[in-house]
């Protein structure tokens, strides 16, 4: 398979201007996390912005291979894929700037059940796909842990 460097171009510069746009916006709530309550294996708040571009990279990579199949599921997976990245969006507004901790949880649920929605029509076109959306998922499990940890300890 012969690499189509505009397409991939487009689909890794997608997530990773949402992923930076949401960065922007909560840059001056960090400090606010940095003094909160955190439960047991905690990453220190350097380790969020690598592995978010890491994801963000397998998460345009992915995408990138349903772009450029032919698949006639291909339209529902990528429009899926947006919503999922929509929801991606507002997560840390919620959480870092508004402080809705528990609100946040909930909308990270709902995002952990669109990405494996996700993963599951990614998964029926390219199967490579699925697996390079898998890291984000399991991300998305210890973020759902680290966020009820902080709206339990911060209450």
């Amino acid at each position: 398979m012969k690499i189509q460097w505009k397409p991939l171009l487009i689909q890794l510069a997608i997530p990773l201007a949402v992923g930076g746009l949401a960065g922007f916006l909560i840059r001056d709530s960090m400090e606010t996390y940095i003094g909160l309550e955190k439960p047991p294996f905690s990453p220190p708040p350097a380790v969020f912005p690598i592995a978010w571009i890491l994801l963000y990279l397998l998460m345009g990579t992915a995408a990138y291979l349903i772009v450029t199949s032919s698949s006639p599921g291909r339209k529902q997976a990528l429009i899926l894929y947006g919503v999922q990245l929509a929801v991606n969006f507002f997560w840390p507004l919620i959480f870092f700037n508004l402080g809705y901790f528990l609100t946040a949880f909930f909308w990270l649920l709902l995002l952990l059940a669109l990405v494996l929605l996700t993963i599951q029509n990614f998964g029926r076109i390219r199967s490579l796909s699925a697996w390079l959306l898998l890291p984000y998922a399991v991300w998305l499990i210890y973020a759902a842990y680290l966020n009820f940890g902080v709206f339990w300890l911060n209450r």
